[in-house]
């Protein structure tokens, strides 16, 4: 779990920080005006898609052989890091449009990458994950969701569960079992099923605490027949294949964690500096600076660590699965904490939906759970370190 030798830990540059200006512009001017009634009304954040379509940061990831910007890894979390300094919702865009097509990209066939990545790059079609289900969250390889060989093609049947972006998106990598007689994890394979294929429909919208602006839907499957030129790998390599797809997004959901903290501490700062309280502004109190200098340091050192993974994530370092999972560990627990202190710091008001605070508190929770709870980030931690 070292650096490579012959890379820095990782560097940001002029073409990262002029990224970073950029959207953190955009956010400002065409995200963050709506955040609050993408919120409210739990409403697709359609002005931020657009937005992020016509700046080419919809999915800055993938390369420029099929038509995109092909942004490093580090710049891709720095693209979700200052949307969802804005609003969270909006950020799942950018980081679950590579969640979806990340599969392709490490394993999918060149026709694979050149049918779904080029309209994914160019903003005319997006791409969701289908992994989980009612009964296999953490234990993946316990999914019932299954694809059997009919000819050349296959027939997917059963359903997946807590699918981010599910009916927006166009695309979804759906991972099934294939060879109910076979070993366990080494018996699924992954698709890419599209939303206009016959007998693929989706369930209710969830109602949920946080990133309400984001539907979360389950994907049903009733005989649904897939081309065989949709298999994304080999048969039997679904399982791996989405596992190392999560060592390199992970990083993603803890750039997302960092910028929700971020945008807490933002407005926390900026009201302590205004509110009176005792004939002086409540910042001038030492029990607030105490409060004010935590929130900065973990929420700095989540960032220092974020960058880290994502520069180990574009490198394909062998320590990845360490620090992908650290990053979003301790990113998403230190967004929970600088949200619930920010709140905390504007008293009555920060319970209010006056401010953006306990949104922000509410849409922190999820980087906890999705992509893997924390406490499977710290199973993934300790079978490295015990390596």
């Amino acid at each position: 779990m070292s650096a490579s030798s012959d890379f820095p830990l990782f560097q940001v540059n002029e073409d990262h920080e002029a990224i970073r200006e950029a959207v953190r512009d955009l956010a400002a001017a065409k995200i963050a005006p709506f955040a609050a009634a993408v919120d409210e009304e739990s409403r697709y954040p359609q002005e931020a898609h657009d937005a992020l379509v016509a700046s080419d940061f919809f999915a800055p990831h993938v390369g420029e052989e099929y038509g995109g910007v092909g942004a490093d890894a580090l710049a891709t979390c720095i693209v979700i890091e200052e949307v969802a300094r804005a609003c969270a919702s909006s950020s799942l865009i950018p980081a679950v449009n590579k969640l979806g097509s990340m599969p392709v990209i490490l394993a999918g066939s060149e026709e694979l990458k050149r049918t779904y990545l080029t309209p994914l790059a160019e903003g005319r079609s997006s791409f969701s994950y289908g992994l989980s289900e009612r009964e296999a969250g953490s234990d993946t390889a316990a999914m019932k969701c299954r694809a059997r060989a009919d000819g050349d093609d296959w027939i997917l049947n059963g359903q997946k569960s807590w699918i981010t972006n599910a009916g927006v998106s166009d695309y979804y990598t759906v991972l099934a079992v294939t060879d109910p007689d076979g070993p366990r994890g080494s018996n699924i394979s992954a698709f890419v099923v599209e939303k206009s294929d016959e007998g693929f429909t989706f369930g209710e919208k969830e109602g949920k605490l946080g990133i309400k602006g984001s539907p979360t839907r389950e994907l049903i499957f009733d005989d649904v027949r897939l081309p065989g030129d949709r298999i994304v790998g080999r048969p039997g390599e679904g399982l791996k294949i989405a596992l190392r797809t999560l060592d390199h997004t992970r990083v993603t959901i803890g750039a997302q964690a960092v910028g929700i903290a971020q945008g807490a501490l933002d407005h926390a700062l900026a009201y302590v500096k205004e509110r009176k309280q005792f004939g002086k502004s409540i910042a001038e109190f030492q029990g607030i600076q105490f409060m004010l200098a935590d929130m900065a340091m973990e929420l700095e050192a989540a960032r220092q660590m974020v960058y880290v993974a994502a520069a180990k994530s574009e490198r394909g370092d062998a320590d990845l699965p360490f620090f992908g999972a650290a990053a979003k560990c301790f990113a998403s627990d230190v967004a929970m904490k600088v949200t619930t202190d920010a709140v905390q710091l504007l008293g009555g008001a920060g319970y209010t939906r006056d401010f953006p605070l306990e949104r922000m508190m509410r849409d922190a929770k999820i980087t906890q759970i999705y992509e893997g709870t924390n406490q499977v980030q710290r199973i993934v931690m300790a079978r490295q370190v015990l390596k």
